[in-house]
């Protein structure tokens, strides 16, 4: 079998490894839930490249992700639950119902995203879900369906932190302005200072949480990916480090014998430096 462009080249291959006796036997030994964490894996490989805007590696991690969506497609297809045809015609349909400004008619072109539409086409496709789901016999919605539901609860926790106090910020249930958040992670630290004092391990890991889901609410008022603050800070930590790595020995020390003073002596050198 030969490389090729085409998408369906990618589709062959994978029936071709889940092929049973003749296929590859780790891959006919995953299931959805084990192929997982690979797919979580391969979007932060893509986000990686992206961030440090390496094209040939995205290229690739790209290419990665897409076997992700055509391995789960064909775990589906075994299952005679859909395959990857039924995957583009949905999220094709999708696409071309959410833009009527770019694929409806003269009319729509020219009136533009009318202010609300967004929501009721989403709405509706909601609606178009849980009928869906009826006629296939499975378990309809809740009717006790929360504006939060529309979080899945499997989100990286910061972005479902963040997209949760989006949703609740629609209908007004939000601080004001970055001063009062600044006010509640004061509080949540006091918290957090106290439960290290007197509390449970239990108790401890709920007001640190409170005190993550905070910062995060601080940095949506300023208008902050609190993801990409994250990911800037995780690289400096780690430039910062590779400083203390690369000289700790200009010190007739290693790492391990190093101790903490001399460390953060270095530390702070690595501060100082101009910024890659």
């Amino acid at each position: 079998m030969n490389p090729s462009r085409d998408v369906s080249r990618l589709v062959e291959i994978m029936s071709a490894l889940r092929t049973p006796v003749t296929g590859c036997p780790w891959d006919l030994e995953q299931t959805f839930r084990s192929i997982t964490p690979y797919t979580i894996e391969e979007v932060y490989e893509v986000v990686d490249a992206i961030e440090r805007n390496d094209m040939e590696n995205l290229r690739e991690e790209l290419g990665d992700l897409l076997l992700q969506v055509i391995y789960h497609a064909q775990m589906a297809q075994e299952e005679e639950a859909f395959d990857f045809g039924d995957v583009v015609e949905t999220v094709t349909t999708k696409m071309i119902r959410r833009h009527p400004h770019v694929f409806g008619g003269e009319e729509a072109r020219n009136a533009g995203m009318a202010k609300g539409a967004w929501e009721r086409i989403k709405a509706l496709e909601k609606q178009e879900r849980a009928q869906r789901r009826q006629d296939m016999g499975l378990e309809p919605a809740s009717e006790n369906s929360s504006l939060l539901d529309d979080v899945p609860a499997a989100t990286e926790p910061m972005l479902e932190g963040l997209k949760l106090q989006q949703k609740a910020s629609k209908v007004g249930f939000d601080w004001n302005n970055p001063h009062s958040v600044l006010a509640k992670i004061r509080e949540e630290l006091e918290e957090v200072e106290s439960e290290i004092l007197d509390g449970s391990p239990a108790s401890l890991e709920d007001e640190i949480g409170d005190v993550l889901f905070a910062a995060i609410n601080l940095a949506r008022h300023l208008d902050i990916d609190p993801g990409n603050a994250l990911r800037r800070c995780n690289r400096k930590f780690r430039t910062r480090f590779a400083h203390i790595e690369q000289t700790v020995g200009d010190h007739n020390e290693t790492l391990q014998s190093a101790d903490l003073d001399l460390m953060e002596k270095l530390w702070v050198e690595a501060k100082s430096a101009p910024q890659k």
